[in-house]
Order: C-alpha cells, then sequence, then structure tokens
C-alpha cells in the first residue's frame, strides 16, 4: 500500500492501522452514534409532569384518589418529596412516547387553552431532552380549582 492512499484513507474520518500489509479498519463511525440509549418511562414521566405544572391555568397533576395517596406517602417519615410523576402515564418505545396526563385547571380558565398550552409545553421538553418522538398526548381535566376551596394545610401533631 503506497503512503498516498494511506493518507486519503485517513481523511476519509475512519481510523486504520496498517500491519504487515493488512488494513483494519477501527471504529463504526462517529462516536455519537455506537451504542444504544434507553430512556426509562419513569423519565419521561417525569419531564412531562414537570412541564405541564409550569403552564399557568393548571392546578394540580392526577385525580384526587392519586393525589390524597400521594400526600399521605409525603407524610411518611423516610418517603420521597412530592412526585412529579403523579397524573402521568406514558408508553416509551425505541424512538416515540405517547403520554397521558391527568390535570386539574384553576376556575375561570379556558380548558382548551390550557390543554394545548400544557400539549405544547409537553411536547416540547419531551423532544427537546429526549430525542423522541411524541406521537400523542391526551389529556384529561379530573376537575376544577374553585376559589373558595381552601388547600387542606398540613396538621402538626407537634408544635
Amino acid at each position: 500500500m503506497t503512503e498516498t492512499t494511506e493518507q486519503n484513507r485517513r481523511t476519509e474520518g475512519d481510523a486504520l492501522s496498517t500491519r504487515k500489509g493488512q488494513v483494519t479498519r477501527r471504529g463504526g463511525g462517529e462516536p455519537g452514534v455506537r451504542g444504544r440509549t434507553t430512556i426509562a418511562d419513569g423519565v419521561v414521566e417525569k419531564i412531562a409532569g414537570m412541564a405541564a405544572r409550569d403552564v399557568d391555568g393548571v392546578h394540580a397533576m392526577g385525580s384526587g384518589m392519586s393525589r390524597t395517596f400521594g400526600a399521605v406517602r409525603d407524610r411518611v417519615p423516610g418517603g420521597t418529596t412530592k412526585s412529579v410523576s403523579c397524573g402521568v402515564k406514558v408508553e416509551v418505545g425505541e424512538v416515540q412516547a405517547a403520554l397521558d396526563l391527568e390535570i386539574v385547571v384553576v376556575y375561570g380558565v379556558s380548558i382548551a387553552d390550557v390543554a394545548r398550552d400544557v400539549r405544547e409545553n409537553v411536547i416540547s421538553a419531551v423532544e427537546r431532552m429526549t430525542g423522541l418522538e411524541v406521537v400523542e398526548v391526551n389529556i384529561a381535566v379530573s376537575d376544577v380549582k374553585l376559589p373558595e376551596e381552601e388547600e387542606e394545610e398540613e396538621e402538626r401533631r407537634i408544635q
């Protein structure tokens, strides 16, 4: 093999080594595409939950029952912090994701506008952070937060 042929092959981006007239290719393309990345459903759920909560007009996520269980879980010593994935279910494939969200909206806002904004924000965040294509975001409005409804304050056993 001549020296110029060796230089031409190196300029093609392949790492080559020669040994006794044999050419061995090193690597299989760009380093960024060697290997596989998998993203767990829980990761996408957290991203979607945070993105949905950022939208004005969203009071809470999840149904009344799931929020109640979450409040009980939050009060258990050593328990985790508030679950950002409450009210979010996802199906993640190799390149696509589908999401179902359950939200509580603030009274007086346009539910259609809030749903549109949530959908846009969730799709943008999930696609930007994971590279997955979001094929659908289904939104179920399970409740409306009325102005006269008081937030349940945590009762302390020790004062």
